[in-house]
């Protein structure tokens, strides 16, 4: 099935997370239930931008977001530019393709204070799980790590001596990043606790659960929520928004647009200068207080 050929080519050539590919696989079940459906097959390498067009008002009809929709069909542009890749058809039906427009999401970082008020409620307890969720906070807002990096971050990626970690980023792209001395002082002390509550002492996964097994995404979600509810009045308390803080607070400070991208792991610019338009509003208040012109 050219379906599963896809698939396969996005997990095995292009090394996309199983998270990723399971979404691109919802987005493709999404409009091949309803190709068959409405036109009564299931080839949809033979549609048509009329029949996809069809489909896409369904989507609006549903109530489905702009965002939503931008993404579903996206994955289904990249499933005809693969498939014109290997011979199976002459064009892409959505070459042409423009997409709905959708309003830029805003996302607030934490401030300097509600991180340090989180940290603070974490270095009052000296327990493993206390520990653990202090070394994820600092690992999070001291290195801009994903989540899922962090996750998978194991004991030999951990460079204290030369105050460095290795992560493996999107399609096993490695890259290392530097490591405050406090957070070098909390591997030291979290992997005493460690110790205590290995079930296999060969575990090589430096986050671990109570019972001693790898931690999960699920997990590392809530512990950020939970701590972050105490400290912020912001709708979204994400591991990501950590992250977002992370980069937008080096950039509030003069870090170089660049440097900042090396240290996300992100492959170009235009990801990176999501974070800048916070730090364009710190650059205009300084710029207002200080320019003389202003002041008159």
């Amino acid at each position: 099935m050219l379906v599963t050929q896809f698939l396969d080519y996005l997990l095995l050539e292009k090394k996309y997370s199983i998270h990723t590919v399971t979404a691109y696989k919802s987005d493709l079940f999404s409009f091949i239930s309803f190709y068959e459906e409405r036109y009564e097959s299931l080839n949809i390498s033979e549609a048509n931008y009329p029949q996809i067009r069809s489909w896409i008002v369904v989507l609006v009809d549903q109530g489905m977001s702009n965002r939503t929709i931008n993404r579903k069909v996206s994955s289904l542009k990249t499933f005809y530019k693969f498939l014109l890749k290997i011979g199976e058809i002459q064009n892409n039906p959505l070459a042409k393709h423009q997409a709905l427009k959708a309003p830029k999401k805003l996302q607030i970082p934490f401030s300097v204070d509600e991180i340090e008020d989180v940290l603070r409620i974490l270095k009052e307890e000296r327990d493993f799980e206390s520990l653990r969720n202090r070394l994820i906070v600092e690992l999070f807002y001291g290195t801009g790590i994903r989540r899922i990096e962090l996750v998978n971050l194991k004991i030999a990626d951990i460079d204290i001596a030369g105050k460095q970690i290795k992560v493996l980023g999107k399609r096993n792209k490695e890259r290392y990043l530097p490591l405050l001395s406090s957070i070098c002082d909390t591997i030291k002390l979290y992997s005493e606790f460690r110790k205590d509550i290995l079930v296999d002492h060969n575990e090589p996964y430096l986050l671990l659960t109570k019972k001693g097994v790898k931690i999960y995404e699920t997990l590392v979600y809530r512990i950020i929520n939970s701590y972050f509810s105490k400290a912020s009045s912001k709708v979204k308390k994400s591991p990501h928004i950590l992250r977002h803080s992370f980069a937008t607070h080096l950039l509030n400070e003069g870090a170089n647009l660049n440097a900042v991208k090396e240290l996300l792991g992100h492959s170009s610019l235009a990801a990176t200068q999501v974070y800048t338009h916070h730090s364009v509003a710190q650059l205009t208040k300084v710029y207002n207080q200080s320019h003389p012109r202003n002041k008159k």
